[in-house]
């Protein structure tokens, strides 16, 4: 069992609700973002994704493709995102989910990935525009190497893509609040509650929702309906607004701490 897989169980057996957190790696340099992961683990996040900066990342809003720009410009490409995750991995147990596509999955192999991303320390992969009906050969790689594959379910999901996206997930299911790319909302989207319940009817997998979660608000919304809520934007938004102050990091951690409170969790 991973990380992952771990963490879901503890969350079960103390009651608890997770935080998963969300952030391109190499933003706003690759030698800040372990700094930053770890102000995030203090803030209370339970599980990070370290996001790897693309070129045409089709899912992402603005915020996130303005990270991905500056973490390329910096010289970041996967191989310095798995170097990121090992320093992570030396200072800290938590999971680590490598959030990215599939172009750069295949230019750098997907065998070498999977290799070098357990070597890493990584406990995970989802590739966000991965097709699900063609993902055997990716998913028998990760588990090779015992990663777990995590797939997204989205609003417009059919009942048989949804049985797929279970079938081949393990450790939790990322669940899409709303159709569109990632990005901060004032409101949680309507479609939420539906696939929620359409997916719990599939799968006995923790569920997590992302894309549009910015407030401790949404996140005790979403608490009572999943094990985990995820939010991006807000925290890369942040980095982004911050990346001369010094204060950053100790920035960062209060505003996981204010997005924790959400499950009722004192900061």
């Amino acid at each position: 069992m991973t990380r992952i897989g771990r963490l879901f169980d503890c969350l079960r057996r103390d009651g608890r609700k997770g935080l998963i957190a969300y952030l391109t790696a190499g933003d706003p340099a690759p030698e800040r973002t372990p700094a930053l992961v770890e102000a995030l683990v203090r803030g209370g996040a339970d599980l990070v994704e370290l996001g790897v900066p693309f070129s045409d990342p089709i899912a992402d809003g603005p915020v996130i493709q303005r990270a991905g720009e500056r973490a390329l410009k910096a010289g970041t490409n996967m191989k310095a995102v798995l170097a990121i995750a090992e320093e992570i991995r030396g200072r800290s147990e938590v999971p680590l989910l490598l959030f990215t596509y599939l172009n750069p999955v295949l230019r750098y192999g997907l065998d070498r990935l999977a290799r070098d991303a357990a070597a890493a320390g990584i406990d995970g992969c989802l590739l966000t525009d991965a097709s699900v009906e063609e993902a055997g050969d990716y998913v028998a790689a990760m588990h090779r190497h015992g990663l777990d594959t995590v797939f997204l379910a989205a609003p417009t999901s059919t009942e048989r893509r949804m049985r797929l996206v279970a079938q081949y997930s393990t450790g939790f299911v990322y669940l899409v609040s709303r159709t569109g790319v990632t990005g901060e909302r004032e409101s949680l989207s309507a479609a939420a509650g539906p696939l929620i319940r359409a997916m719990r009817a599939i799968t006995d997998l923790p569920l997590a929702v992302g894309f549009g979660i910015s407030k401790p608000e949404h996140v005790a919304e979403l608490g009572r309906q999943v094990e985990a809520v995820v939010v991006g934007s807000a925290l890369v938004r942040l980095i982004e607004r911050n990346l001369d102050n010094a204060s950053l990091e100790i920035q960062l951690e209060s505003f996981v701490r204010e997005l924790k409170h959400g499950f009722g969790v004192r900061p």
